[in-house]
């Protein structure tokens, strides 16, 4: 440490280089800027702002730049399904048929990669607690091989752009036939959007609307939705990916909505700010409560950061990489179970819970250090079928490399 110039135990001058090192990646052409933030101890430690939101404009990335943050959408609502559960309004062995009968008499393929006609019927129903951790046999496109993974992109649509009635995207993703039965194995999914449907038919109500009343709003989440309004444009960064034919960004391409859209999907629709992230990071850091603002009791907040996948589960491969020697998935996020044994988090502490984003943003909450920290970028992955295989051996591993750096800087300017 350097003495006392330090803030909520770290290093200032260890957070001062976080700037410049994601700087160097940014001038390196592999992204076009990042915001980053550390909460510890009840204050913001640091606050990181580098590149531009817009290339084409050159407007800067600034604290209040909105993300688009993919995956992050989980947690949130899987937390409004442990809320529920806690009401009594569901079970974790509540078969999803209850309020999603299109689910019944699923088939299962003998094999994931093999054809779709050959199948054999399911040997139980799906539980709230399969979509809550991603063993309920369903997938994505980008997570497949062989003919289910075309099948997911032909039966539902472009995965960023989905334009469906929630009602009729349910009935075609029932339609399909599992990559696995349930219970079996981690197959990541579109399971949480399932959950965010589900959430609404048990509310009466979309699940936008149940996630301002039960999250947003209380916790003054104000810059979280599934759109981006026409007078907060501007914030708004661009997603880009990395074309390989020219080693440049270009803009992925989005639907813009003037109003909420029909399909605002639980699993990944969500855009956000750092400082509003931080509202929800901060509930589940201190066991459901912030400012005194409770969203759920510490009993369900325990359950969420508990690993329930077995060892013969962590075995099997995620993305194409093992990526969980050392962490499992409790109910909507992973958490580190041996820090030393960990390698695709980047450095941490047992028991720190995140879950990140397509898109490259990513966060974590640390309990043994009391810590919260925001990753928020917008660079895209391929999210093709079958892409997801790719992940280890990917374009995007030049820009993957600032997260880690991130991590390696703050961790170290606490001097760990």
């Amino acid at each position: 440490m350097d003495g006392g110039a330090s803030i909520s135990g770290f290093s200032r001058e260890g957070l001062a280089k976080i700037g410049p090192a994601l700087q160097g990646v940014v001038d390196n052409g592999f992204l076009s800027g990042a915001v980053t933030l550390v909460w510890r101890n009840g204050e913001i430690a640091d606050v990181t702002c580098v590149g531009q939101r817009d290339l084409s404009t050159g407007a800067p990335m600034t604290r209040d730049t909105l993300f688009r943050i993919a995956s992050m959408t989980k947690p949130v609502t899987s937390a409004v399904i442990m809320m529920l559960m806690e009401e009594g309004k569901l079970r974790l062995d509540d078969p999803i048929t209850k309020w999603a009968p299109e689910f019944s008499d699923m088939k299962v393929l003998k094999d994931a990669e093999g054809p779709l006609d050959q199948t054999y019927p399911a040997p139980r129903d799906i539980t709230i607690e399969d979509l809550l951790t991603h063993r309920s046999g369903l997938a994505y496109g980008f997570t497949s091989m062989g003919p289910i993974a075309q099948a997911y992109q032909e039966a539902l649509g472009d995965v960023l752009n989905t334009g469906q009635h929630p009602d009729a995207w349910m009935e075609a993703l029932a339609g399909l036939p599992l990559s696995y039965a349930p219970g079996e194995r981690f197959h990541y999914s579109h399971a949480t959007d399932v959950l965010g449907f589900i959430a609404g038919r048990i509310e009466g109500k979309g699940i936008r609307e149940v996630l301002f009343e039960r999250v947003f709003d209380p916790l003054g989440m104000v810059d979280t939705d599934f759109y981006i309004p026409p007078e907060k444009r501007d914030r708004a960064a661009v997603v880009y990916r990395i074309d390989e034919a020219t080693s440049s960004l270009q803009p992925v391409r989005f639907a813009q909505y003037d109003a909420p859209p029909p399909f605002c999907g639980g699993g990944g629709g969500l855009i956000s700010t750092a400082d509003d992230y931080l509202k929800f990071a901060l509930a589940l850091l201190g066991d459901g409560e912030h400012q005194g603002v409770r969203l759920l009791s510490p009993q369900s907040v325990a359950l969420m950061r508990t690993n329930r996948l077995s060892d013969a589960q962590r075995e099997i491969p995620f993305m194409g990489i093992p990526f969980w020697g050392g962490q499992g998935f409790g109910l909507g996020l992973s958490v580190i179970t041996d820090a030393e044994k960990q390698a695709w988090m980047g450095v941490g502490t047992n028991g720190a819970f995140s879950w990140p984003g397509a898109f490259g943003t990513w966060w974590r909450a640390d309990p043994a250090e009391n810590m919260v920290m925001l990753y928020l970028i917008q660079n895209s992955m391929p999210l093709e079928p079958g892409s997801a295989s790719q992940l280890a051996t990917g374009q995007r591993l030049a820009a993957a490399a600032a997260l880690p750096m991130f991590q390696n800087l703050v961790y170290t300017a606490l001097g760990r």
